[in-house]
Order: C-alpha cells, then structure tokens, then sequence
C-alpha cells in the first residue's frame, strides 16, 4: 500500500505538536504505520544541524546560510528517514517542510523564492507532499503561546512581531497559491474544534488511500 506524506505547518505556537500527536493516534487506531518527525531535524545527523540553526549565538546567521542549513537537513532527513518510510507504505507526518522555508527564509528574511524553489529542486524533486495542514492564528497570540512554554527563546522566537507577521502573510499567500493541497485550519479555535477538522480531512485521506 502506498504511504502518504502530511505535512503541518504555522508560526510558532500554532499547535503544530498536538495536531501532530493527535493524527499519529487517528491513524494508529485505522492499524496505520505512522512515522512522526519535524523540521529541521528528523534523524540523528539534521538533529544536529537543526541545532546550529535554532540555538542563539554571537556569530551571525545570514539569511542565506540559514537556509542553506535547512535544505543540508532536509536532505538527510528526506533521504534517510521520509523516503524510505514511504517506500515501506508508512504514512510521515512532519512537522514543517520546504513551505516553511517559504515562509520564514523567503517571506520573512527575504531570500528569493527562485532560490528556495531550485534548492527544493535538487533536493526532494520527486516528493509529492498528499496533505499540507496550515494552522493559523493572528501572531500575537501565537508568540505568547510560544513564549509561555519556556524562558529560554530559540532564533526564530526571540524575532520581532515584524518577521512573524511577515512569515504569517508567506504562508497566507502559499494557501492562495495551492489551495488543493494546504488545508487552513483556525488554530485560535478551541482544541477539540481543530481535531474534529483535522480528523475530517485524515478520514478523506484514508478513505482515498489505494488498495
């Protein structure tokens, strides 16, 4: 059988982790192999580099560079981790992908979407993503819900309020773009509201699924 990609995506503290847990039961409970992951990150070695990307530093972090490290992880973990789970007919859930780099590399440091697009080429050219779950909230709310999980901020959440509304309009603007394939969810809506739309979409996924 064929397996599925599901992708989830949204500014911090969109909910990303619990819809992601919430879809791993959904479809261990249909007897699905679910393989759960994140970006970046995923495997031992993009662990690592996600490490270097978040963690807040004295040296510089050009925009380029950043996204450079983003595509090194993402090769690893789509070779090493996503490719072969699919392969084997598991469904991947992961926690952000290349819109993301969209939104943050693109939208919001302003690398050009030419670059994002070719470095996207050479590295997942073949990947189709079957279900992009896009979860929304105005950026204030998101942040607070970010920053109230720990003291210690990474990179991206230590941004100003400026970066965020910009990366929340590149996402805005994807879901314009694929509206098919990017689900828009209101993650400022209360838990139990969200999971019944998530499940509603995971339910046409499995009932589409092939034979």
């Amino acid at each position: 059988m064929k397996g599925r990609f599901i992708t989830l995506e949204g500014i911090e503290g969109a909910g990303k982790s619990t819809v992601a847990a919430f879809i791993e039961r959904t479809l261990q409970a249909a007897a699905v192999e679910v393989v759960r992951t994140r970006e970046p990150g995923g495997t031992p070695l993009a662990e690592r580099v996600r490490h270097l990307v978040l963690e807040p530093g004295t040296e510089e972090l050009s925009a380029l560079s950043e996204t450079l490290l983003m595509f090194a992880a993402r090769a690893v973990h789509v070779a090493n981790l996503i490719r072969p789970a699919l392969a084997r007919g598991a469904w991947v859930v992961c926690d952000r992908f290349t819109d993301a780099t969209h939104a943050y590399q693109g939208a919001g440091r302003g690398v050009p979407p030419a670059l994002i697009d070719e470095l996207a080429q050479a590295v997942h050219a073949d990947l189709r993503i079957d279900c992009t779950l896009w979860l929304d909230l105005p950026v204030p709310e998101g942040l607070a819900r970010a920053r109230s999980r720990s003291a210690v901020r990474d990179r991206f959440e230590s941004e100003t309020l400026a970066f965020h509304e910009r990366v929340r309009a590149g996402y805005q603007a994807l879901a314009a773009r694929e509206p098919r394939r990017i689900h828009r969810l209101n993650a400022a809506a209360p838990l139990a509201t969200v999971e019944r739309e998530v499940d509603a979409v995971v339910q046409q996924l499995l009932r589409d699924r092939a034979p």
